[in-house]
């Protein structure tokens, strides 16, 4: 099997898995913003995760010289050590299933920076005393200190947007329709009376209403799969940092599959590669979205309509899409954990910057805080400044595994 030894070929590892990580949500949102029912779209998004992680499997986890190599281990003893790298593939699918309803009601860019903090604080602290302390302390926790300012910046963040835009959509209630105490946002959808073209795809219908104006809010209500206009604000912020606590032990369960800290594996039997690990890790992902995402076609959440496996399968409306999602998740985590094999999982887990990517997709192709008030932007400033300063921290602590 190929080993990532050095400290540059590590942070190589993390950048790639960085840059993808932050874009797969991204694409998700853009077909549930066009009208996609999320679970077809993570149905999709499930089969090519699975696939790279088969791919990264059979490529570098059987070349090279270096040993155990990946099919040998399918037959070891090794039980315990599948059954950590299983744990954390389900919590990591739970969590990811679960940002995908987030994504609507909060929107992406806070959704992932709460997600990402969380992990950080907790995930980031458990690698650390796992790994016995392979990273600098003096520079990991500073790092982890600014993930922890950037959730709470996030949550401003969230809550000054919500009421610029509470803000756009009651003036639009008094131009429009002479209201003198406002008009209900029901109303809103039922009051707007115009072309539900594709917003993202530049149509006509998206010029007509600007991104960051109560227009676009409001078509964008009519086009989404997920409804949010008169919802609370507290169901998505709830299922967003239930997101992060799952998130956040993904990572140590992993560390424990390959690295056998609390020595369950009989004596000489190896220890997982990250290959292996991987491969496990995304099927017990795999196995657990299926069961759930099936589910949900017949008892949908959040109101959402019902669907079945017939109908999932004839919708190819933005199919390639969420393939193309399965991909750079996979092969983003699978980046992820080989960089954290050769420098340390704490130090790894400097991908949960994603944010910056994906605030970056949320502004290009989505207009979030287009329009915004000055303290809206003046938070966001300070969120993604936050965000650089700790993710260059968390990778200046990479140490080397002995």
């Amino acid at each position: 099997m190929y080993m990532v030894e050095s400290k540059g070929g590590a942070i190589v590892c993390m950048l790639l898995s960085l840059f993808f990580l932050g874009t797969w949500p991204a694409v998700m949102t853009l077909l549930e913003r066009r009208g996609r029912l999320p679970q077809h779209t993570y149905l999709d998004y499930t089969i090519t995760n699975l696939l790279a992680a088969v791919i990264i499997a059979f490529t570098f986890g059987q070349i090279g010289t270096d040993h155990p190599n990946f099919l040998p281990q399918l037959s070891q003893d090794n039980l315990p050590s599948v059954l950590f790298a299983m744990a954390g593939g389900v919590v990591l699918s739970i969590g990811n299933l679960s940002t995908q309803y987030a994504w609507a009601f909060v929107g992406l860019s806070v959704v992932e920076v709460i997600t990402s903090s969380i992990t950080v604080v907790i995930g980031t602290t458990l690698n650390y005393f796992l790994d016995d302390r392979i990273n600098k302390a003096e520079i990991l926790f500073p790092g982890v200190g600014c993930f922890l300012i950037a959730v709470c910046l996030g949550s401003a963040v969230h809550s000054s947007n919500t009421a610029d835009n509470q803000a756009k959509l009651k003036d639009f209630s008094n131009d429009h329709k002479n209201a003198t105490q406002g008009t209900s946002l029901s109303t809103l959808k039922e009051a707007s009376e115009v072309d539900s073209k594709d917003l993202e795809n530049g149509s006509d219908s998206a010029y007509k209403a600007k991104a960051g104006t109560a227009h676009f809010l409001i078509e964008l209500e009519k086009r989404r799969s997920i409804k949010v206009f008169g919802k609370s604000t507290f169901i998505g912020l709830t299922i967003t940092f239930f997101a992060g606590v799952c998130f956040s032990l993904f990572s140590p369960a992993f560390n424990l599959a390959t690295n056998d800290q609390w020595h369950t594996l009989n004596k000489g039997v190896p220890h997982l590669s990250v290959y292996t690990a991987f491969f496990y890790f995304s099927v017990s992902c795999f196995v657990v979205a299926i069961i759930l995402n099936i589910t949900f076609l017949y008892y949908p959440v959040l109101n959402l309509p019902k669907s079945s496996f017939k109908a999932y399968l004839g919708d190819w409306n933005g199919r390639g899409w969420a393939l193309l999602a399965g991909l750079l998740c996979g092969f983003g985590n699978g980046l992820q954990f080989m960089g954290g094999q050769a420098a340390g999982y704490a130090a790894a887990d400097a991908v949960q910057a994603l944010p910056l990517v994906s605030t970056f997709w949320g502004v290009v192709l989505f207009g979030e805080y287009r329009k915004s008030s000055k303290r809206t932007y003046t938070l966001l400033g300070s969120m993604l400044l936050m965000f650089i300063a700790a993710v260059a921290i968390l990778m200046a602590s990479s140490g080397h595994r002995k």
